[in-house]
């Protein structure tokens, strides 16, 4: 009878506690929390500027790229993560020295200088004198139509698609477009800009991070214009470059915070949020790619802050060398793969010039996209502003594409820029002005609770593609060619 009653008490005790037992948050109350806690203690737009200010621009390689380094790290360490480090690689840094281009008619010394820039990766030393062959678009077919013309000559071309014949055609990435120069024997590149104003766009003409043999410049549009005028009224017209740089190898590294998963069954599986957090040295680079760097360190903080703890780890990465050939994910790719850990990686979620988050992009992944709208739908609930509209188009050139072309599911944000803001792209106007501090406020929060939502997923949508796989993936999103121009087509051809 003691017995019994003893085993009474005991159940009267677990039902008892049972009925304090904390209630867990539901995916709409962890959101609610992620949208307060962004919208009154925020720190993106703060930590921005405070880095534009005090850094400047995040040349990789330079010392204010390791000074970006060291800010990133330490600011995860103040959010309040354990796990901090470096994942060092080596480069070839590229900085510019000095540059000109003059036009001239052959046999006068009617020189006309045209103010430029040199692209990276371009030779340290290069005196160059010769005839302009216009390329129209620098898309094959145009190179096709001068290819008797251009070899030994200087290659002219738009850094976009404005011949109406080339129009509905894929624009080609400018390290693409110089690469087929090169390979139809140009002696040089002149990329024409597309914005309106005196803009000079800078930015990689190497497909490999590696010096080109030719030099390659930007002029703004109007040059452009200017230059083909006088081509048309002038047959023999003449282009000097003179230019400067400086190459030399250096370590460079990204910056990794990783916060565990709290499930022994899923804590193996990793979601990478990443974003480069170096920048050209026109200017401070606050859109490219601070809007998107800075987001993610504050979507780390958001994480600390609420002590959210999801089912996977989640891997915050700061990458350098983006803006080089994508060197900082092609070497964290590369690592991983040696040491047999990128099959953790089940999702690649990438933050490059994303603004005003609107949505997420699905990156070819149908079944990812009808994720994003599921849980759209829940976010909207918080905020009716956000629009759910969930684009599914694959690309390349940033730092998801070293996973993509391993099987990896990549993602990213969707949103928009103002006109002003997009038209300073890799230009001298990048500055922190450009940078709206409530745009920036929903990244974090749009991104933040998609982050938490899939860490925290019973299963992904969205499952590593074999190699096959992935190679049938990338031909279907008529990704192919560029990849081969780019020499990054890891299949025989």
């Amino acid at each position: 009878m003691k017995k019994q009653s003893f085993a009474i008490i005991i159940v009267v005790i677990i039902i008892a506690l049972s009925a304090f037992k904390v209630k867990k948050d539901t995916l709409e109350d962890v959101f609610i929390k992620i949208n307060q806690d962004v919208l009154y203690r925020g720190r993106s737009y703060e930590t921005l500027g405070e880095a534009t200010s005090t850094i400047g621009h995040r040349l990789t390689g330079s010392t204010n790229g390791k000074k970006a380094e060291e800010f990133a790290y330490k600011l995860l360490k103040e959010y309040g993560f354990v796990d901090v480090k470096y994942l060092p690689f080596e480069v070839e840094s590229w900085a510019r020295d000095t540059v000109s281009l003059a036009i001239v008619p052959k046999g006068s010394d009617n020189f006309r200088d045209i103010e430029v820039v040199a692209l990276a990766h371009s030779p340290v030393s290069s005196h160059l004198q010769g005839a302009i062959v216009d390329c129209g678009d620098g898309v094959e077919s145009d190179f096709e139509k001068v290819k008797a013309e251009v070899k030994g000559k200087i290659a002219l071309f738009n850094i976009n698609i404005q011949s109406p014949e080339n129009k509905g055609k894929k624009n080609l990435h400018r390290s693409e477009k110089t690469a087929l120069a090169i390979k139809y024997g140009a002696a040089g590149v002149i990329i024409a800009n597309a914005v309106d104003g005196g803009v000079l766009l800078t930015g990689t003409a190497s497909v490999t991070g590696e010096l080109i043999p030719i030099p390659a410049v930007c002029i703004s549009v109007e040059s452009g214009k200017a230059i083909r005028k006088w081509m048309n009224e002038e047959k023999n017209l003449l282009a000097v470059i003179d230019m400067r740089n400086f190459s030399r190898p250096i370590r460079a590294r990204n910056v990794i915070a990783t916060l565990p998963g709290n499930s022994k069954k899923y804590k193996k599986e990793k979601i990478i949020i990443g974003g480069h957090l170096d920048s050209w040295d026109l200017a401070t680079g606050a859109m490219d790619n601070g809007i998107g760097s800075f987001t993610v360190m504050d979507v780390a903080r958001v994480f600390q802050a609420l002590n959210l703890r999801p089912k996977r780890t989640i891997e915050f990465v700061l990458f350098m060398g983006e803006e080089q050939g994508l060197l900082g994910s092609k070497a964290m790719v590369k690592k991983y793969k040696e040491e047999g850990k990128l099959d953790q990686v089940q999702l690649m979620l990438n933050l490059d010039m994303v603004n005003n988050a609107k949505g997420f992009n699905s990156m070819g992944r149908p079944e990812l996209r009808k994720f994003f709208d599921e849980i759209g739908k829940k976010i909207k609930e918080v905020d009716s502003t956000f629009s759910n509209v969930n684009p599914n188009s694959a690309g390349l050139h940033s730092d998801h594409q070293p996973f993509m072309i391993e099987g990896v599911p990549v993602c990213s944000p969707s949103g928009s820029f103002p006109v002003k803001a997009y038209n300073c792209y890799h230009a001298n106007c990048d500055r922190f002005d450009l940078i709206d501090k409530k745009q920036i406020g929903n990244n974090v929060r749009f991104t933040a609770m998609m982050l938490f939502a899939l860490a925290e997923a019973e299963q992904l949508p969205v499952k590593k593609m074999n190699d096959q796989e992935t190679k049938e993936f990338l031909i279907k999103q008529n990704l192919k060619n560029e990849l081969i121009i780019g020499k990054d087509w890891r299949w025989e051809q």
